[in-house]
This record gives structure tokens, C-alpha cells and sequence, in this order.
């Protein structure tokens, strides 16, 4: 069964209300949970929210409901893709790392890079779909490619050179709403659903990315392989490793990484006989002993790169952790070499 995070209902209960339905109602109808309205981490499969986004458009007269609720969601849904997304240095590696690790956020969602269908070798074609054999349905793929479209937008810019929209499938709302929604041309029916923009624009620098965030958000995904019941302490160690020492390492960033509430991530550590602190704590420890062994790092910096306030906060530690100050555990350390 294909599954994707409750994230991608964000907006569903506000666009709903605004259109006087009941979007709880809607859930219960579709037999959706209805905490998956409201929370971000809850696996939930794909066809119930295909059946609720149909419904909610059928009962409510809104053929247009998926652009409208694409209308009110960000990149923050998308849990750790966000945070690489956020810190790319170009639209090409956004649409790399989206390519590689959408399945995170959705088994069955696919963005892909491809020619343009016309042949224009000035263009590309970013194309949004789902794994072969699945069904799309309008209201799903409406939501989907117009989140595209607004992610880039608010990267790249609001004018970033699109040229048409191609949609596999015909739109239940008129023509026109498309294109007064995306500003060109908008074919329907076409064999592929996807946004034709500027090679160009894949090259083009982002503004206010931290490449070294990317690559840490980066190689975090690339760890990101277990199911939704595998062990949840060795991935918030494992991000913790990899945001330690940058503004993004506490509580919240890894909760946020791995597309968790901090409550949760603290509830199923501690059914696990974990803590984030603990946790945080050993890998402290841990690269403590690498830098004050391995390298000839000034302690201050040292206590930088791990996310500590200042040079006497390491100093309390090792003698927690180790019974001695930073310069003795490097003169044992040296003694012992020579």
C-alpha cells in the first residue's frame, strides 16, 4: 500500500472552511483519521487522500480545490527535503535532491527532469507524476503540480520564465482558471504533467541557501532508507551528527528533519528507552574526543563545532564526561603516541 505523510493535507481544513464544509465530516466519510487534518508525521495512504481531496471538490461545487489548498502550503511540509530544498545553492540541485528523495514525503510521488516534449533545447520539463500503474486522480495532481510551481516560485522568484503547463488529464474547472492561476498556456491532455521552464534556469544561484546545511541535509536523506517502524533513536543520532555544531542543531531542526513534532520524536525515543539530550550528549562526547585527539583545533573552536556556548561549557563537560580538563585529555593522548 503506497503511503504518504498527513504534511500533504496542509490547507485541506482551512480551504474547506472557507468554502462552508466540514472537512472533519469529509475525513470520516473517506475513512481517513482525522488527526491526519491537523498533524504532520501521520502515514496515511495514498487513495484515501485522493477519495477525501474528491469528495471535498464534488460536495462543495469547487472543482478548483486542489490549486486552492496548493495556495496555502510551503516547503515546511515536506519535513527533511525542506531543509535541503531550503539550503540548495541552484534550482538544479532543488530539483535533484526532490528527484532522489520525494519518496520520503510520498512512496508514489515522482519529480523528474526531462527534454522538452516540443524540443525546444532551451527548455526542460519538469515533470510531476506518479510510480507507473497508479491512477492519478484530478484533484491530487491539481494540488501536486501547483505546489511545484509555487515552490519554485518562491525560490527562484514569482516571474522564473514559465512557459506552459502540460497536464495529463483533463481539469475539471474551466481552462481559464488554469491559466489565470499559472499565468501561460496550459495544455490539457498531454502525455506527460509537467512545468516547461528555461534550462537556464536550472544553473540560476538561489539566494539565502547555507550550501554546508545542503549537504548535510543531503547526506542525512541519503541515510533515510528504514520504514516507518525501524528504530527511531540511530536517525535522530544520525541527524544530530550532521547538524551538531551549525544554528540548526537543536530540538526543534531534528524534529523538524525528520518530519516529527518534538513531542513525538521525545514520546517514541522514550518508548525506546532514549532521550534527545542523552542522545545529543553522546554525540558531544563522542566528537569531543575526535577533535581534542585528532586535530590541533583551539578548544574555543572546538566548543563551536559542537554547538556550545563558550570554551568553559567544554571544559564542565569533559570533567563530566572524562574526569579532566580538554588540556589534559590532549596530553594523555599525545603521551600515549609517543
Amino acid at each position: 500500500m503506497s503511503v504518504i505523510r498527513s504534511a500533504g493535507l496542509r490547507g485541506f481544513r482551512a480551504t474547506v472552511a472557507e468554502l462552508g464544509g466540514d472537512a472533519e465530516m469529509l475525513a470520516a466519510a473517506c475513512g481517513l483519521p482525522v488527526a491526519a487534518l491537523d498533524a504532520d508525521d501521520l502515514l496515511v495512504p495514498d487513495a484515501r487522500v485522493d477519495d477525501v481531496l474528491e469528495l471535498a471538490a464534488r460536495t462543495l461545487d469547487c472543482p478548483d480545490l486542489g490549486l486552492r489548498i496548493a495556495q496555502r502550503q510551503d516547503l515546511d511540509m515536506l519535513g527533511p527535503l525542506a531543509l535541503a530544498i531550503r539550503n540548495s545553492p541552484t534550482l538544479d540541485d532543488v530539483l535533484e535532491c526532490s528527484t532522489r528523495y520525494l519518496y520520503l514525503h510520498a512512496r508514489s510521488l515522482r519529480v523528474t527532469v526531462e527534454p522538452d516534449p516540443y524540443g525546444d533545447r532551451g527548455v526542460i520539463a519538469i515533470r510531476y507524476g506518479l510510480t507507473p500503474g497508479l491512477r492519478p486522480e484530478v484533484q491530487s495532481m491539481d494540488l501536486g503540480i501547483a505546489f511545484v510551481h509555487h515552490m519554485i516560485q518562491r525560490l527562484a522568484g514569482a516571474q522564473y520564465g514559465l512557459r506552459s503547463v502540460e497536464l495529463s488529464y483533463r481539469p475539471l474547472a474551466p481552462l481559464e482558471r488554469y491559466e489565470q492561476f499559472y499565468g501561460v498556456p496550459v495544455r490539457i491532455e498531454r502525455p506527460n504533467t509537467a512545468l516547461r521552464v528555461p534550462k537556464t534556469l536550472s544553473n540560476r544561484p538561489l539566494s539565502g541557501g547555507n550550501e554546508k546545511l545542503h549537504r548535510l541535509a543531503m547526506a542525512f536523506l541519503a541515510q533515510q532508507g528504514g520504514g516507518p517502524d525501524a528504530s527511531l533513536a540511530p536517525q535522530v543520532r544520525a541527524a544530530v551528527q550532521h547538524l551538531i555544531g551549525t544554528a540548526a542543531s537543536g530540538i526543534d531542526a531534528v524534529a523538524r528533519l525528520l518530519n516529527l513534532h518534538p513531542r513525538t520524536m521525545q514520546r517514541r525515543l522514550a518508548a525506546e528507552g532514549a532521550s534527545f539530550a542523552n542522545i545529543l550528549n553522546d554525540v558531544r562526547r563522542d566528537a569531543a574526543h575526535r577533535y581534542l585527539t585528532t586535530t590541533d583545533l583551539p578548544v574555543s573552536q572546538i566548543a563551536s563545532l559542537l554547538g556550545l556556548s563558550e570554551q568553559a561549557t567544554l571544559t564542565r563537560s569533559c570533567r563530566r564526561w572524562w574526569g579532566e580538563p580538554p588540556s589534559a585529555i590532549r596530553r594523555k593522548y599525545a603521551s600515549n603516541q609517543d
